[in-house]
């Protein structure tokens, strides 16, 4: 993926998270008179992540993306997924991730690992577009060495044309 097009990505991504997070003060619902009885969690939308939003948030929870047959660039479908933990390294300076870049069994395996680390590399550019720092993040790729799924066929191959997303700190 050359330059621009790792630049034009970052900037949709941050435009689409920016446009999806604003609110006019007529949208807010009106302020209650009387507190709650009980104490909420806060919405993470509008807080900073914690670490154990990391299993409760649905949208953190979802730590693999998909690519598309002999593909790295990232579908549009997981740039939700992108955002939020672009978000979370935000909120958790300290966080830290490795991105598992994986390929299927076809191709060589000098493709394969060259295929699953240029996979990895496009979801570090969406992260780091997004607000999460290079320092947060290390690609490594296991090209076909680590398959979930060990059938040959298309419904299996799609299974292991992704990249994980591992915390390695909280």
């Amino acid at each position: 993926m050359n330059t621009t097009t790792r630049v034009l990505l970052a900037a949709a991504i941050v435009v689409s998270l920016g446009a999806c997070t604003k609110r006019t003060r007529e949208e807010l619902p009106p302020e209650p008179t009387t507190p709650p009885p009980t104490a909420t969690a806060p919405s993470t939308t509008a807080g900073a992540y914690t670490p154990e939003d990391l299993d409760r948030d649905a949208c953190l929870r979802q730590r693999v993306v998909y690519f598309d047959f002999d593909q790295d660039t990232l579908r549009s479908e997981f740039q939700q997924i992108i955002g939020c933990h672009a978000k979370y390294l935000r909120d958790r300076p300290m966080a830290r991730i490795t991105l598992e870049g994986h390929a299927d069994e076809r191709g060589s395996r000098e493709y394969n690992l060259g295929l699953g680390e240029r996979r990895a590399n496009a979801v570090n550019s969406a992260l780091t577009g997004a607000g999460g720092q290079a320092s947060q993040l290390t690609v490594v790729s296991y090209g076909e060495e680590r398959p979930v799924c060990t059938q040959s066929g298309e419904s299996c191959w799609q299974q292991n044309r992704r990249v994980e997303i591992v915390y390695t700190a909280r």
